[in-house]
């Protein structure tokens, strides 16, 4: 299958593709960390939308819709209109990807603030599902593609957001990391939905 891989720096599932036979390729408009810059599309995704595509797997930016980042929204108890707007900015970009002419579409992104009023999801995922003893509840908008199916359930020991995890630790790569995807579940999407027939 020829996959696009959108907005994955890490190249976590563009890997596991990869690994099953799969033309997959990341894309961003910043460089890969995952160590294969020959299978990275370093642009824009809305163009490459237009291509075809067998199937998408898309991780668009959360920052500004995220129900964690709700509490920026209003300071004082008044809307911050500017957050607000880029709030809305990536609701519009999340939809054009999930609305691409493409048969087999999955969109991940965590819980969104109520007030974006966002497409109901198809599924939520945990990390502990997939080998990671953490919570961080995900959602999967699907399009053509079955409900990932948990592959190693493990008992969590932690909450991403408690104090002294990889997920609250600052610095200058902050966001880059807390984007990338657990490898379980990476590999559960090449297996389960590259394994489909066309």
């Amino acid at each position: 299958m020829k996959v696009l891989v959108a907005c994955e720096e890490s190249q976590a599932v563009t890997i596991e593709l990869r690994k099953l036979g799969h033309e997959a390729y990341s894309n961003d408009i910043i460089s890969c960390s995952g160590g294969h810059p020959e299978w990275h599309l370093q642009q824009d995704v809305i163009p490459l939308l237009e291509e075809e595509w067998d199937m998408i797997i898309a991780f668009p930016p959360c920052t500004y819709l995220t129900n964690a980042g709700a509490k920026h929204l209003y300071k004082g108890g008044i809307l911050n209109e500017e957050r607000y707007k880029k709030g809305l900015e990536a609701k519009e970009f999340f939809v054009k990807i999930l609305n691409a002419k493409c048969k087999r579409i999955a969109v991940e992104n965590p819980v969104s603030s109520l007030i974006y009023e966002m497409p109901k999801c198809s599924q939520e995922i945990q990390p502990w599902m997939f080998g990671h003893p953490t919570t961080k509840k995900t959602r999967l908008w699907l399009k053509g593609l079955p409900a990932l199916k948990p592959t190693n359930i493990v008992d969590p020991f932690s909450n991403c957001h408690d104090a002294g995890t990889w997920f609250m630790k600052g610095g200058k790569d902050r966001q880059r990391n807390r984007a990338k995807t657990f490898p379980g579940i990476a590999k559960a999407m090449a297996e389960q939905w590259g394994g489909l027939d066309l």
